[in-house]
């Protein structure tokens, strides 16, 4: 069986993100990029199930510009078979995003599509859920396992205090979360094998953005700490600072 994921280039997680001048970005010099952690699970959880079956190909599906090529590259270090840049806008309007991808979908040849649950630079939880609802497909979210069951895909998703068992009927979109799917790392001869795989690169569907970024700000600087006394005699005032000032019982 053949899966399609689709993934995201965003600023690495471990990056020191600051306002540019404009206040309504980010200063991008100097910031690594990498795949959102999220799409990284899918990925793996693509990769192993085709390895579990031993058949199908996993493809991966992405939206933006050419620099987007190496996050696809990584995938397809990973293990991926080829990759699909649809070159386009990437905005805050996820419903956009969702008609981009949709459209590349809809004829495709993949009844499984994965994504990340959510993106790590804008945290939505929307694209996936869309794009299920415009193929007209069933769709999970938080799922962190599957497998195949004839015509249906079974998802397991964590709950608090246990697990919840989620069928649906294929084609289906899933949306993972981590799970036991820690991406694997690309060897040597991944890496050399990706230059080797297909990557088409295709305009996009333009879809109107109907979301616009207004204002970025920095989140305020935290206030120096204060001792308010020491041992128990210093526990009424700690509580009513705690009251009153900063609202916290």
């Amino acid at each position: 069986m053949n899966v399609i994921v689709c993934v995201k280039r965003v600023p690495d997680t471990e990056a020191r993100i600051r306002v540019d001048g404009s206040g309504t970005s980010i200063e991008k010099s100097g910031i690594k990029y990498d795949m959102s952690p999220y799409d990284a699970f899918a990925v793996e959880a693509a990769l192993r199930f085709k390895e579990s079956t031993g058949t199908g190909e996993v493809t991966l599906l992405t939206l933006g510009d050419s620099s987007a090529q190496e996050t696809l590259r990584k995938g397809l270090a990973m293990g991926a078979d080829k990759a699909v840049l649809l070159d386009g806008e990437v905005t805050l309007d996820g419903l956009a995003t969702a008609k981009a991808l949709g459209e590349e979908l809809r004829d495709a040849d993949a009844p499984l599509v994965l994504f990340g649950i959510k993106a790590a630079d804008d945290d939505q939880q929307q694209v996936g859920p869309m794009v299920s609802v415009l193929l007209d497909r069933p769709c999970v979210t938080g799922v962190s396992t599957f497998e195949m069951s004839g015509d249906t895909v079974v998802c397991h998703r964590e709950i608090e205090g246990g697990s919840e068992v989620v069928e649906v009927d294929l084609p289906a979109v899933l949306c993972m979360t981590k799970g036991p799917n820690d991406p694997r790392l690309a060897a040597l001869k991944g890496i050399m094998a990706a230059k080797r795989k297909p990557l088409e690169e295709k305009p996009a569907i333009a879809a109107e953005a109907r979301v616009r970024l207004v204002s970025l700000e920095e989140p305020p600087q935290r206030a120096a700490g204060r001792i308010v006394g020491e041992g128990t005699d210093a526990v009424p005032e700690l509580v009513r600072l705690l009251r009153e000032e900063a609202n916290a019982l």
